[in-house]
């Protein structure tokens, strides 16, 4: 719903009768603009407008029955009421199977159109609430589609960026390299009033230092050797849409002032000129360290850190949410299925275990990159010699103890902490249970592991 306020738009060429049903509508408490005819009305109605239209059907140019038609191509819900005459009521008929709400025969008090107005306001009121909710609904589909998993942390990061997407505010977004800044950065614009517009990213670490400046604020012909002619930078041509700054802890400290500058007053100068450029636009910067401490060392500007640190969302390693791997990586493969065209291959319980013994250190882009070679055929467990389940140099105790661990947190995963399940799954005592665990290095809620106890006891 636009704004929450209807409208009604009363069209009518006969300047006495506009006036006096207009009148009569707002005596009767309802917001109404007046029309002498239908062009004005189509080029002021949206999809999203909470609004009616009232329209005669005798009129020059279009008349009634050519602006309803051209007010359902807008959008085929909007209510339009027809004014007819006494020869207009085959016409009217007509109309109401093409699409009209209703239809008033001439002459009528206004408080009969004026009820009939408020019950197409309140139709259209319920319309507009259920488009609301199916788009919110397709948004919370979409977003558990980008950032698949059912753990805790996961479930709150996605709260948190369906809380702060449709503000403007500026949000910092911190996570190891490979567990998604980019996907969060894309959600944050893609659910938010500035979809619309750009979507601009720059890796703040691949740019090379002398071109940053012109890339980042552009520049005039002539400001400096080579610049031949004006280049719009990256935050002009991100007006209106939302800019993306990765790794922004790589960006050089005298640039890091003067972007400070451009968030806070929203407007940059180009290279070689010295008139002001109004920015529009939503920062969001992301970095894998710790920007406060780097502030602390003389890294990084203090400053800036504080201005980007308006919102900060926290970006969970793929090791500490192991419960989602099994649900990622099975997504993950249906994305290579669609790029490869080739068919998964079964996926099964020897497979998780692998996964969920793996340290994951590039997180989900590591992820992602076993999933393509396991689509396309070419899976062989792990070449990383630090994971004793892929090393093939492990003694066979060590790939006895890398199996146990593997398997007890993945039934720990699975029984959301809960522990007695999960001896029993295992076909083990609550003591055999404990001692692995602590043998292994397998932590569990210590509340959790105190009710089990008790309620054996």
């Amino acid at each position: 719903m636009s704004d929450g306020s209807p409208t009604v738009h009363l069209v009518d060429d006969d300047e006495d009768l506009r006036h006096a049903l207009a009148q009569g509508l707002e005596l009767e408490g309802l917001p109404v603009t007046a029309h002498a005819g239908s062009e004005d009305v189509i080029a002021r109605l949206g999809r999203d407008d909470y609004a009616v239209v009232v329209t005669d059907i005798r009129m020059p140019g279009d008349d009634g029955m050519a602006l309803l038609k051209k007010i359902l191509a807008v959008d085929s819900a909007y209510p339009v009421i027809l004014i007819t005459g006494h020869g207009d009521v085959q016409m009217a008929v007509e109309a109401m199977r093409a699409g009209a709400y209703d239809f008033i025969e001439k002459p009528f008090v206004v408080s009969r159109l004026s009820t009939v107005v408020e019950r197409a306001l309140e139709k259209r009121r319920l319309v507009l609430e259920n488009r609301t909710l199916r788009n919110e609904l397709d948004q919370r589909h979409d977003l558990i589609q980008r950032l698949a998993g059912r753990s805790a942390p996961i479930v709150k990061l996605r709260g948190q960026i369906s809380t702060v997407a449709d503000t403007d505010a500026d949000v910092l977004i911190v996570g190891e390299t490979g567990s998604g800044k980019e996907v969060v950065a894309r959600a944050l614009h893609d659910y938010s009033p500035r979809s619309g517009g750009n979507f601009v990213a720059i890796n703040c670490a691949a740019l090379p230092a002398d071109i940053f400046e012109s890339e980042l604020f552009g520049h005039e012909p002539g400001a400096f050797t080579g610049a031949q002619k004006q280049r719009i930078g990256k935050l002009e041509h991100a007006n209106g849409g939302t800019i993306f700054l990765d790794e922004i802890e790589s960006m050089p400290l005298d640039l890091q002032a003067k972007l400070l500058r451009a968030i806070e007053h929203r407007c940059i100068e180009r290279l070689g000129s010295n008139d002001l450029v109004p920015l529009d636009v939503r920062f969001v910067a992301a970095t894998k360290f710790d920007l406060e401490a780097e502030g602390r060392k003389g890294a990084f500007r203090s400053d800036l850190y504080y201005r980007l640190n308006v919102v900060t969302l926290t970006l969970p390693p793929l090791r500490d949410r192991k419960d989602d791997i099994p649900l990622l990586f099975f997504h993950l493969a249906r994305d290579a299925r669609a790029r490869y065209r080739r068919e998964i291959p079964p996926i099964d319980h020897a497979l998780e275990l692998q996964l969920l013994s793996h340290d994951w250190p590039g997180n989900v882009r590591e992820l992602r990159n076993y999933a393509d070679r396991f689509v396309l055929g070419m899976w062989s467990g792990f070449d990383d010699r630090s994971d004793v389940a892929g090393n093939p140099d492990a003694t066979l105790a060590e790939r006895v103890a890398a199996f146990e661990k593997a398997a007890i947190e993945a039934e720990i995963a699975r029984h959301n902490g809960a522990l007695r399940p999960v001896y029993e799954a295992l076909g083990i005592s609550r003591k055999g249970l404990y001692d692995k665990m602590k043998r292994l290095g397998v932590t569990a809620d210590v509340e959790d592991v105190g009710q089990d106890e008790q309620a054996d006891v």
